[in-house]
């Protein structure tokens, strides 16, 4: 493991999954976005961290609310709604079609259908309204163990699943995770959600596991394993999930 390959990987991730502009040195070959791989969840959590700073810089003009709002929007510019974009595109197709072949090609398309947009619509909705609800001082660890933590799990499935396109922007990542490098993504990803509270901690990564299960069982029955837009549509139920449970861990 090289200091400087391993620094060009996360810039990698980095200029993958965000739109911040990466060194010139860095370059570019297909064959780092699977080593980078690693480095999606600490990515995540550097999303978190500009949501919970433009959070609480919001807070103390605005109501809850409007600070929620105006996070997830500078999440929504700094990302491009890469993950937002494969939820939508993955209820179009599993909603909208019948056979294997036409959720792949209704997955492939860039157009948005009724059930993406509706998908999309509550998803939105359901960040907004959990984390307006969560005390302020929770709010801004739960927006960076969530990114970071969500994106661990969602690529789990580089670990577990087949890649179903002979080709597609996912398929340089997409080659089978080794087990030592998703433990790093694990280290990455997870420690975040201990900072508020452990035991919410183990009971969210419990929770986390059966889903990911349920939703992993769901993809190899529909479409034989994942694509890149099950990978965004993942996350982002993982991340809607951790708000949900961590909203319920206080309200009961």
């Amino acid at each position: 493991m090289r200091p400087l390959d391993e620094l060009r990987y996360f810039f990698t991730a980095l200029g993958y999954f965000t739109r911040v502009p990466v060194p010139r040195w860095v370059g570019f070959e297909r064959d780092y976005l699977n080593a980078a791989a690693r480095y999606f969840p600490l990515v995540g959590a550097m999303v978190g961290g500009v949501a919970a700073l433009v959070y609480l810089a919001a807070l103390r003009v605005f109501p809850a609310g409007i600070a929620v709002l105006l996070s997830m929007a500078a999440t929504l510019v700094l990302t491009g709604a890469f993950h937002e974009d494969g939820l939508a595109d993955c209820v179009d197709a599993f909603g909208g079609a019948y056979t294997r072949e036409d959720a792949l090609r209704i997955m492939h398309d860039s157009r948005i259908g009724a059930f993406g947009a509706i998908a999309l619509m509550i998803a939105l909705a359901l960040k907004w309204q959990t984390l307006a609800a969560l005390p302020p001082q929770r709010v801004a660890w739960t927006m960076i163990a969530a990114h970071a933590a969500s994106r661990a799990f969602a690529i789990s499935y580089l670990v577990t699943l087949d890649y179903v396109r002979a080709e597609g922007k996912a398929k340089p990542v997409a080659q089978r995770m080794s087990v030592s490098s998703f433990a790093l993504a694990l280290a990455f990803g997870l420690p975040w959600l201990f900072v508020i509270d452990w035991k919410l901690a183990c009971v969210t990564i419990v929770a986390l596991i059966v889903l990911r299960l349920f939703i992993g069982r769901y993809f190899v029955r529909r479409i034989g394993g994942y694509t890149g837009d099950c990978l965004g549509f993942a996350q982002q139920v993982f991340e809607i999930a951790i708000y949900l449970i961590g909203l319920a861990w206080i309200s009961s």
